[in-house]
């Protein structure tokens, strides 16, 4: 069942990824969820005994799924990476291709000397006593710990330097990494148990699994779709009060380029006025132009030149949020 709703969700991430992401050059968050929804759809029950039965009935498609989901992984942390201004060394290690090349090589080896046995749905239940296989589930789960710790790290760092909406993807990412690498200790503890007969001890921790399960993928996924949705909503409250400010400066700039004639009247340059930030810029550039040309006569009200340093901050990218519509009020007057 929670195989199930995983492999929806991730089915679902890789359709918002493509939606959302498309034309960017970097695509290792939009590889990770489809290897991992891949790998998800294998462990579902009929596709698994459908296709394991052509494979002979060994319980091959275990590893296709399970070396699938770590390759996925993978793919994530290096997308988190990818994202991340600053990346310690550790982190680096963690989340790069010796580490992956060393657990699937693991979990290769350790596979080859399971006993299988036939076709099964519950593999590490039926056959998780035997040594081999135990070392097999744990070389998986420690990789896994390993990259969502460095997953985590590198989300708490992106989270401190976030403002806004724009808190909330590494926020689900956070939690979704903590969840992950305590899933990953209770497997670890369950393999142990099982290993050493104690089934109390196994069924105790088997209680978190199924929730952590879901909180993982559902939290990572929630991050990962969350960050292009977060970016577009941030662009297009950018471009609303770009064009405020354009709106708010246009009297004045008329005024500006009638005291003292700038570029934009110069018929030979051409700039594009379809571009708010362009306009806006151009704006800015020709009222500060006019205000410090001693030869002309011109000046604009204090409201209105906090509304131009307003403008300024915006094009940086810099001052308080709402500053810039706290001096567009104040230089326009009241709102009806």
């Amino acid at each position: 069942m929670i195989t199930g709703i995983v492999s929806v969700l991730m089915w679902l991430l890789v359709a918002s990824l493509l939606i959302l992401r498309r034309g960017r050059a970097e695509r290792n968050i939009t590889y990770a969820a489809l290897t991992i929804a891949i790998a998800m759809t294998l462990n579902a029950d009929a596709p698994y005994q459908a296709l394991d039965s052509l494979a002979g009935g060994t319980n091959v498609v275990t590893l296709l799924a399970d070396a699938a989901l770590m390759v996925g992984v993978f793919f994530l942390g290096r997308g988190v990476l990818k994202a991340s201004d600053h990346q310690p060394r550790a982190v680096q290690i963690a989340l790069g291709r010796s580490a992956l090349v060393g657990a699937l090589v693991g979990v290769v080896v350790a596979f080859s000397f399971i006993d299988r046995g036939e076709t099964t749905t519950s593999f590490m239940l039926d056959i998780g006593d035997q040594p081999v296989a135990a070392t097999y589930s744990i070389i998986q789960f420690a990789y896994y710990g390993l990259v969502l710790s460095a997953m985590a790290v590198l989300a708490a760092r992106q989270l401190r330097t976030s403002i806004g909406a724009q808190r909330l993807p590494p926020a689900s990412l956070l939690l979704g990494s903590i969840f992950g690498v305590m899933l990953s200790v209770v497997v670890v503890t369950m393999d142990v148990a099982h290993v050493m007969g104690n089934l109390d001890l196994m069924a105790a921790a088997a209680v978190a699994y199924e929730p952590l399960h879901l909180l993982t993928f559902l939290l990572l996924v929630l991050g990962f779709a969350g960050q292009p949705a977060a970016r577009t909503a941030q662009a297009r409250s950018r471009e609303r009060k770009t064009r405020m400010l354009i709106d708010g400066l246009n009297p004045i700039w008329t005024d500006a380029k009638r005291a003292r004639p700038g570029i934009s009247q110069n018929e030979q340059i051409v700039f594009d006025t379809d571009d708010p930030e362009t306009l806006l810029h151009r704006q800015v550039v020709e009222i500060r132009d006019a205000l410090i040309d001693t030869r002309v006569a011109f000046d604009v009200s204090p409201e209105t030149r906090d509304l131009v340093e307003c403008a300024e901050r915006h094009l940086l990218g810099a001052g308080p949020k709402d500053t810039a519509t706290v001096a567009y009020r104040s230089a326009t007057g009241p709102q009806q």
